[in-house]
């Protein structure tokens, strides 16, 4: 049996990872994430082979060691909205940091982090303005786009558009397509040709390249 159930939301062409936060982790992979053998679907922003988003399992970044360039420690530039799980409280939330030593959890040996750009799903007035001043590349331009948000079920949704669509049309998808209604809030990941997914189900490898790390769903 799989650690998540997969669907493809009618409307704008959505691929959908649904699964639990406690089989979520973030991995280092330096290759597309279809060529692999995991479930998931792409991380955070990189240059080259350095990570550029947080990107972190118990404090320990995934690309490297605690305060190192490029180790996933950091969001590089700008402190952007980073999706956190608390495994110890059962608490998500979204932080807006630069580094991981500044996210607020219960135990930093039993959480997750992940970088991006915050989606502001309660904010419709006001997201675009966050989405900017976080330094949100291709805002109104047509591309494929990523996501990772949760619901009020407490479940975690790996999102992807293989449709090219503005951030707009892709936020509006997400919040009206997907978990009937139940969505609370999650980030905008890197996209573009950096959007890619690999399950059963469903490959796609956005324009072919290589990322340096994906969110994986941990096998049984």
């Amino acid at each position: 049996m799989s650690n998540y159930t997969y669907s493809e939301p009618r409307g704008l062409r959505l691929s959908v990872i649904k699964a639990s936060p406690n089989n979520i982790i973030l991995k280092e992979i330096n290759k597309n994430v279809a060529s692999g053998v995991d479930t998931g679907i792409n991380g955070g922003f990189f240059y080259s082979s350095d990570l550029l988003s947080i990107a972190v399992n118990n404090d320990i970044p995934a690309c490297g060691v605690a305060g190192a360039y490029g180790s996933g420690w950091y969001n590089e530039k700008y402190a952007r909205g980073t999706l956190v799980w608390d495994r110890s409280t059962g608490v998500y939330s979204v932080q807006v940091v630069k580094s991981a030593a500044e996210l607020d959890v219960s135990d930093r040996s039993n959480y997750w982090a992940q970088g991006g750009i915050s989606m502001s799903l309660q904010d419709d007035a006001n997201w675009e303005a966050v989405a900017t001043a976080q330094g949100m590349p291709n805002m109104t331009g047509s591309t494929y786009r990523t996501a990772l948000i949760w619901n009020s079920g407490f479940n975690i949704w790996l999102v992807i558009s293989e449709e090219a669509c503005t951030a707009k049309a892709f936020r509006g998808a997400v919040k009206y397509l997907v978990g009937s209604g139940t969505i609370v809030d999650g980030i905008f990941l890197d996209s573009g040709g950096s959007t890619q997914m690999k399950c059963t189900e469903n490959t796609f490898s956005g324009d072919g390249r290589s990322v340096v790390q994906m969110i994986a769903i941990i096998t049984p």
